[in-house]
């Protein structure tokens, strides 16, 4: 005759699809809560194009470094195809490589502010400031202004002294206003360049201030800065010449990287700056896996493009923190399934309850870690 079966074996079953089913919600609320769109006030649309951003020409696979350089003309073509329904300029940091821009600025529209790269190598100086003044005087017609180096006091690379000479000498051979760029503080610190210009372009990065701004007080930052310099330097304007907030990486003190914090800074500051009347510059077009070497992989993800030039959502619509949440759901309750195979059959009501939820836990802090390589290991 056989046994009735426990009653305690009965509820195995039942118990263990129940925690299967809270497991998998589990699941689903962590990946959902990282990865939940929100709806922010829109900084671009199809009829407000922005004032300027900061591109530089590299693939993904591509930095400045790389000997020999070989840009890709129709990459930038491409870009500022691109670029150009958000935009109304571009900023370039650099001459070399980059002679194509104006025709290409051209054929889409789109104004040039021009960069020549200033370092402490008189020879490429030279090369970049005749490249720089040959560029401006052939395109008068794209070219709103040229930038004599790019945070060369900063690098302590020349003396303000000689980069007022250079500044001096390219504003007697070009028609258009020169200016160069650099972060506030060095503007002050320097104060025989601002003389030189015609008007001055500042740095304004909240995440990387000495004392980092978290996204709460960023903008309060930036408007405190530019009504300084406003005051200070008038009636030379002021343009902001960068400004920007990364998408990924390591947080500073309260300053945390997020394309939800990105796209709050960039919004609200392009709101702010509209608002004022202040001329802006935003950091950056594209990621530049590039920057990781220099900078920790933070120095990556400053676009407003990812690198495979698909939109982050920081302008305009519904931005989410984490995009690829349904894949990474999905990947996590595979991986869930599969450790729940792996163990076997739970042989006590106990252990019914807690096998599914242990193995979720164990899926999802390996689906985090695994994002957190996505984003910080390239390679």
């Amino acid at each position: 005759m056989d046994r009735p079966m426990p009653s305690s074996t009965r509820l195995l079953l039942p118990l263990y699809l129940l925690a299967c089913l809270l497991a998998l919600l589990g699941l689903g609320g962590l990946w959902y809560g990282l990865g939940k769109p929100v709806q922010l006030p829109d900084a671009a649309s199809a009829t407000h194009k922005l004032q300027c951003a900061s591109y530089t020409p590299f693939d993904k696979d591509q930095s400045p470094y790389d000997r020999p350089l070989r840009l890709r003309p129709a990459r930038m073509d491409a870009d500022l195809a691109l670029l150009a329904e958000r935009f109304q300029c571009i900023r370039t940091y650099s001459q070399t490589g980059l002679e194509a821009i104006p025709a290409l600025a051209r054929k889409h529209g789109l104004k040039v502010m021009l960069g020549a790269w200033v370092n402490a190598h008189s020879a490429d100086t030279e090369k970049e400031i005749e490249l720089l003044i040959a560029a401006a005087n052939a395109n008068p017609d794209v070219v709103s202004a040229v930038i004599v180096g790019n945070e060369t006091l900063l690098r302590k690379e020349v003396t303000g002294a000689h980069l007022a000479t250079l500044i001096a000498r390219v504003k007697s051979q070009v028609k258009v206003p020169v200016t160069y760029a650099d972060v506030w503080e060095f503007w002050l610190q320097h104060p025989q360049v601002a003389p030189a210009v015609d008007f001055l372009t500042i740095h304004l990065l909240p995440y990387w201030e000495d004392d980092p701004r978290g996204i709460d007080e960023a903008l309060a930052h930036v408007a405190d800065v530019r009504r300084v310099f406003g005051t200070r330097f008038a009636p030379k304007d002021v343009l902001i010449g960068e400004t920007g907030w990364p998408s990924e990486g390591r947080q500073r003190e309260t300053a945390e990287p997020s394309r939800v914090n990105e796209a709050r800074f960039i919004r609200g500051f392009v709101a702010m700056a509209e608002s004022n009347g202040w001329h802006y510059n935003l950091i950056e077009a594209f990621d530049q896996p590039w920057k990781r070497a220099n900078e920790g992989a933070v120095g990556g993800y400053w676009g407003l493009y990812d690198a495979d030039r698909q939109d982050k959502g920081v302008l305009e619509g519904p931005v989410s923190n984490l995009p690829y949440w349904p894949q990474w759901l999905l990947a996590s309750a595979l991986l869930m399934v599969l450790m729940l195979m792996l163990a076997g059959r739970p042989a006590t009501p106990a252990a019914a309850m807690l096998l599914p939820l242990l193995a979720a836990f164990g899926a999802g802090c390996l689906g985090l870690w695994g994002e957190l390589m996505r984003t910080h290991a390239r390679f």
